[in-house]
């Protein structure tokens, strides 16, 4: 989504609509994500939403589906508490202009999405998957037949939608379809789950597993953080 800075009149319905939709998302990808991360319910602002991670690196983040500059230029110049995050849905360029010293860009997201259904996938010779689930969320575990570490992640349904999220493949064990167990086999236990839409933020890294795998971009998102100690 195109951010913009004011109210445009302009506005096709079919733009409308794709704006409900990317918010309507952002909101689901929320709640999956503050089950999967055990942080705060969300709080209810008029451009967004605000989160308490509660961790020092990580305290607090405001997620803005429709950033308008007025509105991240008023949260950048009240914020004063490092470890305060952005999550912003646009491009990274789009919004760099309305930022200010302390401010730093960590990797771009995409917001993506997957019709959910039931998968089968096989483990590969030499490995072994566990998985369990606790809070409503499910984690898998990849490891080498004699224990070592190969990857990771999990999945938190909330109804219809279920996020994805935390998915790790170990350098040592790349490019051996570990990445894809591990996708196929959360996305199977959110199906079974009764969801029906599978949603994530991904990496520029993971993003091309994921189109592999049949999801499909929404949005991009820029991520900030505030660090005055880094300039």
């Amino acid at each position: 989504m195109t951010a913009t800075t004011t109210a445009d009149t302009t506005t096709s319905p079919e733009d409308r609509a794709g704006a409900t939709t990317t918010r309507a998302l952002v909101r689901a990808w929320i709640d999956g994500w503050i089950v999967s991360r055990g942080t705060s319910d969300p709080m209810d602002r008029p451009w967004g939403w605000t989160i308490d991670a509660g961790t020092a690196q990580h305290v607090s983040r405001h997620v803005l589906p429709e950033p308008a500059e007025d509105d991240v230029r008023a949260l950048v110049a009240a914020t004063t508490a490092p470890g305060t995050w952005l999550k912003l849905f646009a491009e990274d360029d789009a919004v760099r202009p309305w930022t200010g010293p302390g401010w730093h860009f960590d990797k771009p997201g995409f917001l993506m999405t997957l019709p959910l259904g039931a998968e089968r996938p096989e483990v590969p010779a030499g490995y072994t998957l566990t998985s369990w689930t606790r809070g409503g969320t499910t984690r898998v575990l990849v490891r080498t037949t004699e224990g070592h570490f190969a990857a990771r992640g999990q999945i938190a349904p909330t109804g219809t939608h279920a996020v994805a999220d935390q998915i790790e493949t170990s350098p040592d064990h790349r490019r051996r379809g570990l990445g894809s167990l591990v996708m196929r086999t959360l996305q199977n236990t959110a199906y079974e789950a009764g969801a029906t839409t599978g949603i994530l933020v991904g990496t520029p890294e993971g993003r091309a597993l994921y189109t592999a795998l049949g999801w499909v971009t929404r949005s991009p998102m820029a991520s900030l953080y505030f660090k005055p100690s880094e300039g």
